[in-house]
Order: structure tokens, then sequence, then C-alpha cells
């Protein structure tokens, strides 16, 4: 399974727009596991949205006929896309997914993070992140968010053996930003990420003119915080990015 984590907030509109996206676009056993905030007003319009999205899953479950008396025999779900939602304390963007993504990395062969900004745009995109993944063995794979490219994975996907052995999907301490340059910097150290030109996942972000700014993108574009991820970051790569990749390492051998 991929489980794609999006942590969100106040914007359950959002959630909707990317959940119609996966429904258009995923071919395989792909989760979009929505991360919510308990303390979030928006909470009660979260949960319609993911009771919705469930609903119309158990309405789609279809009859696998007898061949020999053409009848129904039993009934089974459609393979696809699910929509799944985690409801807990505020932890901001990197604390929710170092809570997260070691619980769904017991149960998923590959962890990814999206935005509830990103909007995945080629047909089968989680098929080709599973193929570049596997040809991988251990590592990481991203695509083209239309604004950075390849020169930061704002979105990405992971084998989950990266989060078992680290115990970490984002560095510890890290609110929001410098995550894409974390993920690339340990790509890298690994030798092992791959960047998919042909497989957009937009970012529909304001710093492109796609999106208003709203108080969410206000709350984590400070100078404040900034400064702040960015000593965690580099203190990350200087200090513990060496043990990550040793400790990746030896759990691949073991």
């Amino acid at each position: 399974m991929l489980t794609v984590l999006v942590p969100t907030r106040g914007r359950p509109d959002n959630l909707a727009a990317l959940w119609q996206v996966f429904t258009e676009t995923c071919v395989g056993d792909t989760m979009l596991l929505a991360c919510a905030d308990e303390d979030d007003p928006q909470l009660p319009v979260y949960r319609k949205v993911y009771e919705a999205a469930e609903r119309k899953r158990l309405d789609d479950e279809v009859e696998d006929v007898d061949l020999l008396t053409a009848r129904p025999s039993r009934r089974f779900l459609k393979r696809g896309p699910r929509l799944g939602l985690v409801v807990g304390p505020r932890l901001r963007l990197g604390g929710t997914l170092n809570a997260v993504a070691p619980v769904f990395a017991r149960q998923s062969e590959f962890l990814a993070f999206m935005g509830d900004d990103h909007r995945p745009r080629t047909y089968a995109w989680d098929a080709a992140y599973r193929e570049a993944l596997a040809a991988l063995g251990t590592g990481l794979v991203y695509g083209n968010d239309l604004i950075q490219g390849a020169n930061l994975p704002t979105q990405v996907a992971m084998t989950s053996d990266i989060v078992l052995a680290t115990g970490h999907m984002v560095p510890p301490g890290a609110v929001h930003l410098f995550l894409d340059n974390a993920w690339l910097a340990l790509g890298r150290a690994l030798d092992a990420i791959t960047y998919l030109p042909d497989v957009v996942v937009e970012h529909v972000h304001p710093i492109a003119g796609k999106a208003a700014w709203d108080a969410g993108y206000a709350e984590c574009n400070t100078d404040a915080l900034m400064d702040a991820d960015r000593q965690v970051f580099e203190r990350w790569q200087a200090e513990t990015l060496p043990t990550w990749v040793r400790q990746i390492k030896e759990y691949r051998r073991g």
C-alpha cells in the first residue's frame, strides 16, 4: 500500500478537492490519510468529507457473478484509492508527520507526503511512484510540482523502512519549512532519490499565484519560523543525517 499523509487545518474544501483528484488519477491501493487537528473549528466539516467518501466507496461495491449460475456469489469493494482520517493534537506539519508516519509505516510498504494544496495531475502517478521506489529498493521519489521542479521535493514518497529505521519522517523539531530540503539531502546522502519530471503533482500555492494567501499560509511563512526551521535543518544535516543514513543502511541489511 501507498499511504499519503496530508496534514491539514482549516481547509476542508482543499481536502475534498484533493480527494476528488485522487479518485480520478490513482490506479492502485493508495490511501489519502488526512491528518486533522482536534481543536480545528473546521473538524466537523472534515468529518463530513470523510463520511461522504466512505459512503461512496461502499456504494461502489460490485457483485462477483457465478459463471455457472449467472447469480451473484459475493460482493466486494472495488480496488482503488481510499480516504482515511486521523485526528489528534495540534503538532504542526513536522510534528504531525513524525507522530503519524511511524504508525502507518508498519502497515504500508510506501509512505508519502502531500500538502492539502498539492494536486496530482498525471494519471497513474501512484503506480509511477511505486515502480520508482521498487527499483530503488530503499529510497525516495518525487514528481514535478510545476514550481520547484527538480530543485525541491515539495511532495515526496519513500520506502517505509526509512521511517522504521529512524523513527521519523522529518527532522525532529522542524515545524513547517525546510522539510523538502531535508528529504533532498537524505536522498542524496543515500544515493537513492529519483525525480520523475513527467509525473506532475502540482503545488497550488500562493507563491505562484495559484491560490489566495490565508491564515495558514501566513502563519507558516514568517521570518521567525524561516530562521528557526533553517537552524533545525542545518543542525540535523550536520549532526544527525549521518546517523540516519547508517540506521537506514543497517535496517536494510537486517
